[in-house]
This record gives C-alpha cells, structure tokens and sequence, in this order.
C-alpha cells in the first residue's frame, strides 16, 4: 500500500533565502572608515571590494572609500603576497593615509595567505602604519567583521604604559554616525572624557563643502587608539558585537570592561546613563533628564495606539534585542525577532527578555532569514514589521506596515544622520511607530468607511 503519512519537513540547516547578514569585510571596512586618515583595504579580488563599498555608500549615500589587492587567477594560485605589497606602496605614494586597515575576503582565507609575513616583508614608510584583521566571509558575518577589525587596530596600536588617562573607552557597537553624535553627547553631558572607537561621524555624515575631502575630519585618531590602553574602564555597547573588542583590550591591556545593551528607550538609556554617572561621578545634568522625561510623556499619550500591537524586528543581533526592549516599554508584543548572524547568545538574550515581561508565544531566532520569517507571519500575522529595506517585500506581500530602522536601510534618505539611541532617539522611534500604526488605523476606518456606502 501507499504510504500516506505526512513526513515531517527537516529544517534548513545551510540554504539562506534572503538572508538577514552580510559578509565581514562590509563591517570590517565601516570600522576602518572610523579611523582617522585611514585607508580600507580588501585583500582579495576587485569586485569584493566593490560589492563593499557600494553596500556602505548606499546606505550611508556617502562615499565609502577603500583599495584593493584586485586578485587575479594568478594571485589566487601562488598567494597575494606580491598584490599586497604593491599595493601597500602604490596607496602610500598616492593617496597618503597616515594608516592601512587591511581586512581578507573568502578568496585569500581560502588560499592561506598570510597576512603577518605581508605587512613585515612590506616596505612601509616612516610614520605610516599598516594592521589587517581576518575576515572570511563564510564564517559569521558583517557584525563579526566590524568587531575584528576593531580588534586588529588594538593589536597592532593599543599599548598600556602603566599611567592611567583617565578616559572611557568606548565601543559603540555596529551603529549610525547620527548614533555616535548622540552617544558623544551624552557623554559630553555627563563630563566622561573618552575615547570612541570606530568613530565614525564626520566621516561617513560629512557635510558639503564643495570640495572632494578623501579623509574627512572624523574618525579616532592613531594616538587616541595607541592610548586606549591607558583608560580606566570600557564600556561595551551592544553586548553581542562590542564585548569581544573589550575581551581583547583587557587582555592585552589590563583594561576592565563593562557591557551593556545599546541605549535604546528608557531603560537600556538608564542603564547607560548610569554607568557614565557611576565613572564620571558627576550628577546627571537636566538637560538629559527633561529628555527623559519627554520620551515618558510621549509613551503615556500614545499607549492607547501601541498597546498589545504585535511586531516582526529583524536585523542585527543587538539592535534587534534593543528594539524588542522599546517595543515592550511601549506595550507592544514582540512576536518575532530574528538576525542573520550565527551564534546562540542572541536567543539566549531574547528568551530572557521575553520571561522578564511574562511575553509568552514569542519566537526568536539567531542566523535566520527573511523567508522563514515570512511563513511565520504567513501562519500568524503581525501588525507592524521594524527592520532593514530588503523586508519591504514581505510587508508589501502580507500589507503590513513597515518601520525602517537599523542596517541596511537603501531606498530611504538621513536616517543615518539621526539617532536610534538614546532619549532623543526614542522619542524618533515612537514617533515612526506610532505614525505606522495610526496611518494604517486611518486607512482601515476609510475602508469601511466605503464598505458602508457602498
């Protein structure tokens, strides 16, 4: 006889269908660009890089500048030794950076080059620098490369020469430009003296000038990262991206560190708020308070639009964790949270959160995709989708509405020049939110509305 029962379908363990990451060289090469005079380099072939550096240019729709050691069939063959070389001294003599950041692609992972050997054997001039970091693409993804590259520049530069600078040391996680402004403030609000790293304002939100600047003004300096080895504490924003740099500069440095979760909303902004007045020792000053008190307001008057709305976040680990924790202050369930980088802490953190607000039928899911969150929203839909451009399509197919925030964001424009963090950024993202979800109220009662005349 035929055999009829349902067989159960095993779970993808290796096809992506529009993943939710990309590859490390696009985070290693953002980190770079947050270095002051400092030139990326991608270690690999000419289209890897360029595939980069459009991926930042068009979310940032500003100039993402880089090298690259244009592998051809031969360096693939024999090793990029020689393409490395020449290219350490072709960027030097014509585009002057006071610092390479080299970071590999698949292809010279895959070969083994040796990157160390490289850089020793490489003529570089006097009071120039050079440092890589591994980033093969196949392992992790963007958010693994901008944290080793963060990594590699304080393997090469940080040093701890036994007197303290009396600095914060800063990793602000895989974020906006508009973020660091606002991290930067507050810190500057509270009398923290500090050292951020990458920074990448006044880089990659440059203003107009009328004039092509290959090195803007931003970024941290050499002398800054060498110096990091000096600070009293750092304080790790975005526990999944930023803890591993803050492991490294404590083992080589002695540095303790902290991690928190990236300032998003009342609470994670509390918790950094506090931190800084826990190192600084100063008060907190009104200005951030009435901020504070503002975004209280504002979730108060508009609870009766958000409460007990279901939401879809997708995007990075911590900016999805982050999200999920203002969506809950605002009333909200977070029925699904997912990213697309591999790892296990980012269901750990979720599960957490969801068992800290009573939040049961939730999911959350690590090195996902955009697909199999589509089949849930199929099965159980939401009211509001809160992610990247590429979920466009998913919201367009279920009409859903959708809140652009986090990376990579394409067809829209100055959201990389606003925050996320932060009171004020809270306040930018109860106003989407909320604005999403009365449009689509309004557009409801219209619809019946017209069912009634007609």
């Amino acid at each position: 006889m035929l055999d009829v029962t349902p067989k159960k379908i095993a779970e993808r363990s290796a096809l992506r269908i529009n993943p939710l990451k990309t590859c490390q060289p696009v985070g290693a090469m953002y980190a770079a660009l947050g270095v002051h005079n400092c030139m990326p380099h991608s270690h690999g072939s000419q289209g890897c890089c360029s595939y980069h550096r459009m991926f930042l240019t068009r979310h940032f729709k500003d100039p993402a500048i880089a090298a690259s050691s244009s592998f051809t069939e031969g360096a693939s063959v024999f090793g990029g030794g020689s393409n490395l070389k020449t290219a350490i001294k072709n960027i030097f003599d014509l585009y002057d950076p006071d610092i390479i950041a080299v970071h590999t692609t698949c292809l010279s992972e895959t070969i083994g080059d040796d990157l160390v050997t490289y850089i020793t054997d490489a003529k570089i001039p006097e009071g120039k620098i050079v440092v890589h970091a591994n980033t093969p693409s196949y392992v992790g993804s963007h958010i693994t490369g901008f944290s080793s590259m963060i990594t590699g520049l304080m393997h090469y530069l940080s040093q701890n020469t036994g007197e303290k600078n009396g600095k914060l040391a800063l990793f602000p996680g895989f974020v906006n430009p508009g973020d660091m402004r606002e991290m930067k403030k507050l810190m500057t609000l509270m009398g923290v003296a500090y050292t951020m790293l990458p920074d990448t304002s006044a880089v990659m939100d440059s203003p107009m000038t009328g004039e092509y600047t290959m090195y803007p003004k931003g970024g941290t300096t050499i002398a800054d990262i060498k110096d990091l080895g000096n600070c009293e504490l750092s304080l790790a924003l975005g526990e999944i991206t930023s803890t591993p740099p803050a492991e490294s500069l404590e083992s080589k440095c002695k540095v303790p560190f902290q991690t928190l979760p990236l300032p998003i909303g009342i609470e994670l902004t509390d918790q950094f708020i506090m931190a800084l007045n826990h190192f600084s020792k100063n008060e907190v000053p009104y200005a951030i308070e009435e901020e504070r008190g503002q975004l209280v307001d504002i979730l108060l008057d508009s609870h009766k639009y958000s409460q007990n709305k279901s939401v879809a976040i997708y995007g990075d680990p911590d900016t999805v964790l982050a999200l999920a924790q203002f969506t809950l202050e605002m009333g909200m369930i977070p029925k699904y949270l997912v990213t697309g980088t591999p790892g296990k802490a980012f269901e750990e953190k979720a599960t957490a959160l969801f068992e800290k607000y009573g939040m049961e039928g939730c999911t959350a899911k690590g090195n996902a995709d955009l697909f199999e969150l589509h089949q849930w929203i199929k099965n159980d839909r939401v009211d509001l989708m809160i992610g990247g451009t590429h979920g466009k399509y998913v919201a367009k197919a279920e009409d859903i509405p959708l809140v652009r925030a986090g990376f990579p964001i394409v067809d829209r424009y100055v959201h990389s020049y606003l925050p996320l963090v932060g009171y004020k950024g809270g306040m930018r993202l109860a106003e989407m939110i909320l604005n999403a979800l009365m449009d689509r109220q309004d557009r409801d009662c219209a619809d019946e509305d017209m069912e009634m005349i007609m």
